[in-house]
This record gives structure tokens, C-alpha cells and sequence, in this order.
């Protein structure tokens, strides 16, 4: 795994523990719904109907959407099972992530 990638779970461990976060489908299209979230991550593997969903509503409410790592992946950044889908909340943790993200694509 790059530094890069591996920053990227670190980051979303660290709003974990800082309670910046939220995971889930229902969790996370809440706290976009509500305005609360500040970068939203799908994971990969996720289902296509799922990341259309997010697609469109991320675009509909301006919140920035990302495509990346293994449902697993994601869960086990979080210290939980499997995760499609989070929704950062502090805008702070999702630039770093998305800085992140940017250096990797």
C-alpha cells in the first residue's frame, strides 16, 4: 500500500476518534442532507446503484464525493466491519483527505 493510501486510513481513523464521521448509507446521506458533510467517500466496490445514488446527491447539495479503497478497507480504517459509504464531517480532516486523494489520482 502507498504512504499515500495509507494516509488516507489514518485520516479516517482520526475522525473516527474524533467523532468527525459518520458511516453507513443512511448515516452518511443524513449528514449531506443536513449539511453536515463536508467530503463524502464510496468505496470502489461499492454497488453502482449506490454510487449513483451518492453521485446525484453529493452534485445536488455541493458536497465533494470521492471514489476510494475496498468496502473492507474502509470499515477497518474506521475500526468497524465492512463500510460502503462516509460521510466526513470536519472540514478540516477532508481537506487533508482530500489532499490525499489528489496526490493518488
Amino acid at each position: 500500500m502507498s504512504p499515500e493510501r495509507k494516509k488516507v486510513f489514518n485520516l479516517i481513523g482520526i475522525a473516527t476518534k474524533s467523532r468527525n464521521i459518520v458511516s453507513g448509507e443512511f448515516s452518511t446521506e443524513k449528514a449531506v442532507k443536513e449539511k453536515k458533510a463536508a467530503l463524502v467517500i464510496v468505496a470502489e466496490d461499492a454497488s453502482d446503484n449506490t454510487k449513483k445514488m451518492f453521485t446525484n446527491m453529493c452534485t445536488y447539495y455541493k458536497v465533494p464525493i470521492r471514489f476510494f479503497g475496498k468496502k473492507d478497507e474502509l470499515g477497518h480504517a474506521m475500526g468497524k466491519e465492512i463500510r460502503a459509504s462516509l460521510a466526513v464531517l470536519d472540514q478540516g480532516l477532508a481537506d487533508a483527505i482530500d489532499k490525499q486523494l489528489k496526490m493518488i489520482q
